[in-house]
């Protein structure tokens, strides 16, 4: 079942068993989902869904941040359990190892010998880990092993 069909599912449910959090949380993901089909003129595949998924999380995140710092408990309350809800839709993480793996192979199949070399990283990096790692953290660890790699470490 793609991820289009399972959002579509989970939303008619939502709406037959009356979750109104539920429902509004896939809707806002699947007008997001739209939005993007409509700009790029086709129907997105599961691993482009999957970036509007995590574009979604980013601004749910920021929103999070907003309220809290507003002092709005009330709606902060509904931002993290619509990010609980997308989540359910999110593959599962990757592990610390499995994600220093994947950067190390993929510096070694770009060539990079320093940190300047990091765009070249980040270009083979980015499909592989989509929705599986936070950019950031990817970022950081590829910027640490260039880093060591320039220094004479690994």
């Amino acid at each position: 079942m793609s991820l289009r069909d399972r959002l579509d599912t989970e939303l008619t449910a939502a709406m037959r068993s009356s979750d109104a959090m539920r429902r509004d949380a896939l809707r806002m993901v699947l007008a997001a989902v739209q939005r993007a089909e409509k700009e790029g003129k086709h129907r997105l595949s599961d691993d482009e869904m999957l970036g509007v998924l995590t574009r979604e999380l980013k601004v749910r995140h920021e929103s999070e941040d907003t309220f809290r710092a507003g002092g709005r408990e009330d709606l902060v309350a509904k931002e993290v359990a619509a990010i609980a809800i997308v989540n359910e839709f999110m593959p599962q993480p990757f592990s610390e190892a499995e994600l220093r793996a994947i950067v190390e192979a993929a510096i070694a199949e770009s060539g990079a010998a320093s940190p300047r070399d990091m765009g070249k990283v980040m270009g083979i990096l980015s499909p592989k880990t989509r929705g599986r790692a936070d950019g950031k953290a990817v970022s950081q660890l590829v910027t640490q092993l260039l880093a060591a790699r320039a220094a004479g470490g690994s």
